[in-house]
Parts: C-alpha cells; sequence; structure tokens
C-alpha cells in the first residue's frame, strides 16, 4: 500500500506539471518548488530551535494564525516556520511578518520527506486541520518529533474509518495529541483506538473575534456606503452570481452591494465590471476617486474580507453552489446574518447556525428575494444578527487549550 501511495504522489507532481502549462495555480505549485530544498537549506538558521506549523491553504493559515502569534508571545526564542501546499495560501501570506520562515511544502516523497525533516529539524510540528501526508509523518515517528493536530474534525466518509484505510490509520499513530472542533470527531478517532483526543473547539473563532475587535477602519467602503443597507457577497465565484444578479438588480435604492470575488484577478474582475456596467465600481477606483457614485462596489484586492464585513447589513457568502462554502464566521462575529447555497453540511457552523437562526440556506434568487423582502424580515434579521454574534463569542477560547498542550511539550522538551 504504501509503494502504490508513493507511486500516487510521482504521478500527482506530473499530472501537475502537465497541467502548469495552461494553469496559472499549477504553475505556481511547480515553480514554487523549483529548488525548493536548495533553498530551505540556504536560509535556515540551525542555531535557532524551530516549530514547523503546515497550512493547506490560506483558509487553514487564518485557522492557525491565534496559535502561531500565541506561540510567538509565549516562546520568542524560537524560529516559526510555516508551509503551504497550495499557491493560494502561500502567494497571500508569503510576507507574514509573524514568521521566521515561510515556503512551500515540498511534495510528499520519501526523499523529499526525509531531506526537507532533516534541514529544519523542528522539535515541533502543527498541522492545521487536516492534510496527513504520510512520508512526512513517518520521517517524524522515527525522528521522534511531537506533532499535533489543530482544529482537527474527522468525518465517517474518511478514509481512517473504511475498511481499506489501514495505512493512514497507522500513520495517524504518529500525532502526539489531537485538537478536535467537535464531539463526533472525538469519537471517530476513539472508535478506532485513539485516547490523546481533546475537543478545544475551532480557533477560527479566536481569529474571527480578534479581526473583529480591531478592523482596518476602510474609509473609502465607509462613504460608499452611505447610510444604505449594505448586502455583502464574500468570496463569490461565478455560480453564486447567477443567484445573486437578478436580486441585485431588482433590488430598490435602499440597497448598495460589496461584491468580493473568490479569486481576486483581472477577469474575475473584468467580468463583474461587465456584467453590472456603469452602476459598479472597484475598490481601487473607489480609493483614487472617492466623490464616485455607484450601487455595487467590486473589492479588487485581497487581505481585506475580514474588516469588509464590519459595513454589513447581511451577507451572502460564496461556495455552496460549488466544493463547499467559505467562512461564515467572518461575518457572522460581527452580527450579521449569514446566507449561503445548499453545499454547506461538511461545516460544523453553518449547521449550528441553520438551526439556531442565524444563518439561511438559499437555492435559487427567488428564495432569496423571498426571505430579505419579508416584510418580517427586519425582525428577523436583528434576531439572526443576534444569535450570530453570541455563537461566534461564545465558542471562542480553542486557542487557549492548544496553548496549554504546546507549553507542555516545550517544557517536557527543553
Amino acid at each position: 500500500m504504501h509503494s502504490i501511495y508513493n507511486a500516487a504522489i510521482y504521478f500527482y507532481t506530473f499530472l501537475i506539471k502537465l497541467s502548469s502549462v495552461f494553469n496559472p495555480k499549477a504553475k505556481d505549485w511547480i515553480k514554487g518548488r523549483k529548488n525548493l530544498l536548495q533553498r530551505i537549506q540556504y536560509q535556515i538558521d540551525k542555531n535557532k530551535p524551530i516549530v514547523w506549523f503546515h497550512c493547506a491553504s490560506l483558509g487553514e493559515f487564518e485557522q492557525g494564525r491565534p496559535v502561531i502569534e500565541a506561540f510567538r508571545q509565549s516562546f520568542p526564542t524560537y524560529h516559526i516556520l510555516i508551509t503551504f501546499f497550495s499557491p493560494s495560501g502561500y502567494n497571500v501570506r508569503k510576507n507574514y511578518q509573524g514568521a521566521d520562515y515561510i515556503f512551500y511544502l515540498p511534495a510528499d516523497t520519501l526523499a523529499n520527506a526525509k531531506k526537507f525533516i532533516e534541514l529544519i529539524q523542528p522539535k515541533l510540528a502543527i498541522f492545521i486541520k487536516y492534510e496527513f501526508w504520510l512520508n512526512y509523518l513517518n520521517e517524524m515517528y522515527v525522528r521522534k518529533i511531537p506533532l499535533l493536530l489543530v482544529s482537527g474534525i474527522f468525518r465517517p466518509q474518511q478514509v481512517f474509518f473504511k475498511w481499506y484505510g489501514k495505512i493512514f490509520r497507522e500513520q495517524l499513530k504518529v500525532f502526539s495529541h489531537f485538537y478536535v472542533q467537535n464531539k463526533t470527531s472525538a469519537q471517530l478517532l476513539k472508535n478506532i483506538g485513539f485516547d490523546n483526543v481533546s475537543i478545544s473547539g475551532d480557533t477560527r473563532f479566536d481569529r474571527v473575534a480578534t479581526v473583529a475587535d480591531n478592523p482596518q477602519p476602510l474609509p473609502e467602503i465607509k462613504s460608499f456606503c452611505g447610510g444604505k443597507k449594505i448586502f455583502i457577497c464574500g468570496s463569490v465565484w461565478s455560480a453564486d452570481i447567477k443567484i445573486l444578479e437578478p436580486f441585485i438588480r431588482r433590488a430598490d435604492e435602499n440597497f448598495k452591494f460589496i461584491l468580493v470575488p473568490h479569486e481576486v484577478n483581472r477577469g474575475s474582475i473584468s467580468s463583474l465590471l461587465e456584467r453590472f456596467g456603469d452602476k459598479a465600481i472597484t475598490y481601487t477606483s473607489l480609493k483614487n476617486n472617492p466623490q464616485i457614485n455607484a450601487k455595487i462596489l467590486i473589492i479588487d484586492i485581497v487581505g481585506i474580507l475580514s474588516s469588509v464585513y464590519q459595513f454589513g447589513w447581511v451577507a451572502y457568502i460564496g461556495g455552496g453552489f460549488g466544493a463547499g462554502i467559505h467562512n461564515i464566521l467572518e461575518a457572522a462575529v460581527y452580527g450579521i446574518p449569514v446566507f449561503f447555497g445548499p453545499n454547506y453540511r461538511k461545516f460544523q457552523e453553518a449547521n449550528d447556525l441553520i438551526q439556531k437562526g442565524g444563518a439561511f440556506v438559499v437555492k435559487s434568487s427567488d428564495d432569496l428575494s423571498k426571505i430579505i423582502l419579508d416584510t418580517n424580515f427586519e425582525k428577523i434579521r436583528e434576531k439572526a444578527a443576534k444569535i450570530c454574534k453570541e455563537y461566534v463569542v461564545g465558542n471562542t477560547g480553542a486557542t487557549k487549550i492548544v496553548m496549554q498542550g504546546i507549553n507542555n511539550i516545550i517544557t517536557n522538551t527543553k
């Protein structure tokens, strides 16, 4: 089975190389790993102890960020190394000031895993949410490096819990401790023999609460809002725009809209401008000419969405007509009711907020209109806003639990 896994890694890398000819993300994936181990060898200061954080992409980085920053504050003599699997994480956070080293994760081959761990020699490794690379896990096991999973979430459909998942179950033994988001995850792990599990909750709650306490002021956007009902459409894809467009076009003058595409690039921005014409303006244009009047503001830079939500009356979160919804907590923390498409079930916070009455699922533009244009919606919105705010605040504290475990490991390894 391990041989099959290694063959699959080589084949996967080969496919990415092929697709890099026409796919920009694949091209970044390959380019970012060129001479990577040599660059790591050159940059690493071996006189400083290292803690290694691995994040699959940007969402996992934001999830792990409270722990990264708490670690920096608690253990300033350690160097922090962060790896990303995806270009969408690396490209946005490659200059993050809270880490000493930021790299792509080399592909999980036997040789890469051995060389990488040999170069960085981490005193502790922390994986955020998921990504279980077998060769890296095995190399850490051989070297007896403590390894934690933070904000982990497990579902019965995962390979660990299938009859054919023995090799993956065996590799889970490498983890010193699992900090999971919910009881279901803890029980699934216990069912296959793991007792080193704590239900810590999700560190994303801590992150969004921190951002909401001190959001970027964004004065141009505040001016754009002008006292209107602001409908924020965050991390939206083309499938989401199809649902939103009829509502946007029929909405009266009391509404304004802020659109934030999931992929902020020339193509997505141009597409939105063509679709909405002179009713829309980009954020960079607004900054250059704050007096321009428009109904729709298109955010054409990255890194401000979590602060944009402070202006929201309601928020629609994209991804629910694709692989799954994006981060709804960034909006909910401000006391904003959230809407999203039907693909939400694997997200605990979405299920919770639907049940409590703070979130709404829409399958069509008509669904959206029926809810928001209902004569009782203002009262419903006020109740939902309170539910969202209280839900986020009530679920903070995961970082503190994780840091207690980290402190025990660091103390015992000195």
